[in-house]
C-alpha cells in the first residue's frame, strides 16, 4: 500500500525538528561542559595550587603547617600582619564616614552641585592605586605643594607621609569611590513610610537618624565597610609609593615572590591575604540578600523638605571633599607638565616621552591598551556566554548552580592571590594529582600576552557578570519556550533577540572591563613577560628609578584615556535610549 505524500512529509519533518532539537540539546551542553571546564582550568586548579604549595616546602616536600608556623613566630611577618590591619581599620572608618555623609548629602538634601560632586568623587575610579600616591607625594613631600603652603598663599603643613599616614591618606582617595556607591544605592533604597511614621510620633531629627536611618541603611553599611577593609588590605600599589618601611602583608607577598623566590612562603601570605576577602564576600551576600528582602513594591522614594541651613552646611562638606580629590589630580598634573617639580615650572611635556632607562616607554601605554581591549572584547563575549548558559538554558541545573558559584567566587580574590596561583599553576610543564605527574596543557601560556587577558577577565569577571544576568533576568522567559515550541535553535535567539536587547549591558560591561584593566597592577604584577611591560607596571618602574614625573605622566594618561572610554560609553548609552525611543514613537 502506497502511503499519502502528506504522511511522508510529516514524517520528513518530525524527523527534522528532532534532529534539530539534538543538536540544539547538544550544543547547550558543550557550552555548559565549556563553562565549567574554564573555571576548572583557570579558577579551580590554580587556587588549589596556591593552597597546596603554602603546605610544601620550596624543594616541594610536604612540611604540612610549618609555613604558618614560621609566619606567625617572625617578628618582621607578624608586624606586616598588624600594619595591614591597623591601616585597613583606619582607612575603613575615615573612607565609609566620609561616604555616608556624602551620599546623605546627595540624597537627603538639596544641597548645591549634587551632579558635579558625584562625578567628581567618582574620578578616582579612573586612576591607578599609585597614582593616589604620587599624588600625595607632590602634595605632602619634601618639596610637596601643601608642605610649602600652596606656593606661598597658606602656612606651610607638614605630615610624616612615608609610612602609615601616607598608606590610609592613598587608600581613603582609592576605597571612597566604592564606599560612596554602596551607599549611595542604600540611601536611595530607603522608605520613605517609616520616616513619615516617625513623624507622626513626634520623633525627634536625632533620634530619627538612629532609628530610621541608620537601620534602613545598615546592610549597605555593613558591605561598604567590608569591602573597603578588603580593597585596604589587600591592595599593593599605595604601600609600595608612599609606604616608605612600613610593610604590609601586600608588600610583603611581592618581596617573598620576586625578591626572595621563596614561592612557599609567599602561598602562606597570599592565603592570609586572601581571608578577609572571603569573609567580605560571605558577608556581602548575606547583607545584599537581606537588603533586597526588606524592599517592597509598596516602598516609596524619600521626599527632601527644604532647610537652607542644612543645605548650605552639606554643600560646604561636598566642597572640601571635591576639592580634596581635585587637589590630588591637580598635584599630578602639575608634575606631569612642568619641567622640574617645584624648581622650575615651565611647561613641557618632555615627560610625556617616557625615557627608556625609567620607564618602558609608550611602549608599555601602547601594550595596556592592547591588553585592555581584548581583556573587554574576549571578557564580554565570554561573560556573556556564560551568563546567558546559567539564566537561560535549562539542562543540567546542579551544574549550573555551581557554575553560578564559580562565577561570584573571584570577587573575593585579591588580584595578588589570583597572580599568584596563575603563576605556580601556568609555570610549571608538569603538575602532580595524587602523587601521580601530568603534563601540563596549558604551560605554554605563561609569559604571554594571552595569560594577562585571562588573569584579567577572571580577576573583574563577577562585576561583569552580575551585570550580564541582571540584563538577562529583564527579559521576558517566553522567548525561549516560544524558539522552543518553533524549533527554533538557542544560538538564533541568542543573536537575533537576546543579544540586542542586551547591548546597553554589553557596552557597559566592555567599558568596566577595559578600565579596570588598565589601572590593575596586583593581578599582573607576577605575570607580564620581561618584554612586555604596562603602563601600570611602568609607573612602578618608574617611582623605584627616581623618575616620578614620568610616572605622574604616565598615570595622567591612563586616567585621560579611562575619562575618554568611560565617554563614549555615555554617548553610546544615551544613543541607544534614543534609538528606543524612537522605536517606541513608531510603533505607537
Amino acid at each position: 500500500m502506497v502511503r499519502p505524500v502528506s504522511q511522508k512529509v510529516n514524517k520528513f519533518n518530525k524527523k527534522t525538528i528532532k534532529q534539530k532539537a539534538d543538536k540544539n540539546s547538544w550544543l547547550q551542553r558543550s557550552l555548559v561542559l565549556i563553562m565549567l571546564l574554564s573555571f576548572l582550568l583557570f579558577l579551580i586548579l590554580p587556587l588549589s595550587m596556591l593552597f597546596s604549595q603554602a603546605f610544601f616546602d620550596n624543594n616541594q616536600k610536604f612540611i604540612g603547617v610549618a609555613n604558618f608556623s614560621e609566619y606567625f613566630t617572625t617578628p618582621a611577618l607578624v608586624e606586616s600582619l598588624k600594619n595591614s590591619l591597623t591601616v585597613s581599620s583606619l582607612t575603613t572608618i575615615i573612607s565609609v564616614s566620609l561616604a555616608f555623609f556624602f551620599s546623605y548629602g546627595l540624597t537627603r538634601t538639596n544641597m548645591f552641585g549634587k551632579t558635579i560632586f558625584r562625578y567628581i568623587l567618582l574620578l578616582p575610579l579612573f586612576a591607578p592605586t599609585m597614582f593616589y600616591g604620587i599624588g600625595l607625594m607632590y602634595l605632602f613631600g619634601n618639596q610637596g605643594i601643601v608642605t610649602n603652603g600652596l606656593f606661598g598663599v597658606l602656612p606651610p603643613i607638614k605630615i610624616e607621609l612615608y609610612g602609615p599616614v601616607g598608606i590610609v591618606l592613598a587608600e581613603i582617595l582609592y576605597t571612597l569611590p566604592q564606599a560612596f556607591m554602596i551607599l549611595l544605592v542604600a540611601f536611595k533604597s530607603s522608605d520613605y513610610r517609616l520616616y513619615e511614621a516617625s513623624e507622626v510620633l513626634y520623633a525627634s531629627k536625632l533620634k530619627q537618624f538612629f532609628t530610621v536611618t541608620l537601620p534602613s541603611v545598615k546592610y549597605g553599611l555593613i558591605s561598604a565597610m567590608f569591602i573597603s577593609f578588603t580593597l585596604c588590605f589587600t591592595d599593593y600599589g599605595a604601600p609600595k609609593i608612599v609606604g616608605g618601611m612600613y610593610n604590609v602583608l601586600a608588600t610583603d607577598v611581592y618581596k617573598k615572590v620576586i625578591g626572595q623566590q621563596n614561592f612557599a612562603m609567599g602561598a602562606t601570605v597570599g592565603i592570609l591575604l586572601m581571608l578577609p576577602a572571603l569573609m567580605a564576600f560571605v558577608v556581602d551576600q548575606v547583607t545584599n540578600r537581606k537588603a533586597g528582602l526588606s524592599l517592597t513594591a509598596k516602598s516609596t522614594a524619600y521626599q527632601i523638605k527644604p532647610n537652607k541651613g542644612r543645605d548650605l552646611i552639606y554643600t560646604i562638606y561636598g566642597l572640601i571633599v571635591a576639592l580634596a580629590v581635585l587637589l590630588v589630580f591637580f598635584a599630578v598634573t602639575i608634575a606631569a607638565v612642568v619641567n622640574v617639580f617645584p624648581y622650575d615650572m615651565g611647561l613641557t611635556l618632555k615627560n610625556f616621552n617616557f625615557n627608556t632607562w625609567s620607564g618602558d616607554g609608550l611602549v608599555a601605554y601602547k601594550n595596556s591598551l592592547i591588553v585592555a581591549s581584548l581583556t573587554a572584547l574576549i571578557g564580554v563575549v565570554v561573560t556573556f556566554l556564560f551568563a546567558y548558559s546559567i539564566e537561560k538554558i535549562r539542562i543540567w541545573p546542579l551544574a549550573r548552580k555551581w557554575a553560578s558559584f564559580f562565577s561570584v567566587l573571584p570577587i573575593a580574590l585579591p588580584g595578588l592571590v589570583l597572580g599568584l596561583s596563575y603563576v605556580f599553576f601556568f609555570s610549571k610543564p608538569e603538575i602532580q594529582v595524587f602523587s601521580i605527574s601530568l603534563p601540563n596543557p596549558l604551560y605554554g601560556l605563561y609569559g604571554t600576552i594571552g595569560l594577562l587577558v585571562i588573569v584579567n577577565i577572571l580577576h573583574f569577571y563577577s562585576v561583569s557578570f552580575v551585570t550580564a544576568t541582571t540584563a538577562l533576568k529583564k527579559l521576558d522567559g517566553e522567548f525561549e519556550m516560544v524558539a522552543e515550541a518553533m524549533s527554533i535553535p538557542f544560538y538564533k535567539l541568542l543573536f537575533q533577540v537576546t543579544l540586542p536587547l542586551s547591548f546597553g549591558a554589553l557596552v557597559e560591561m566592555a567599558m568596566y572591563l577595559f578600565v579596570n584593566s588598565m589601572v590593575t597592577i596586583s593581578a599582573v604584577i607576577f605575570l607580564y613577560p620581561p618584554d612586555f611591560k604596562l603602563a601600570a607596571v611602568s609607573i612602578i618602574n618608574m617611582e623605584d628609578s627616581g623618575n616620578v614625573a614620568a610616572a605622574a605622566a604616565m598615570c595622567l594618561l591612563i586616567v585621560c584615556t579611562n575619562l575618554l572610554v568611560r565617554i563614549c560609553y555615555e554617548a553610546a548609552t544615551k544613543g541607544i535610549s534614543i534609538i528606543k525611543k524612537r522605536r517606541n514613537e513608531r510603533s505607537e
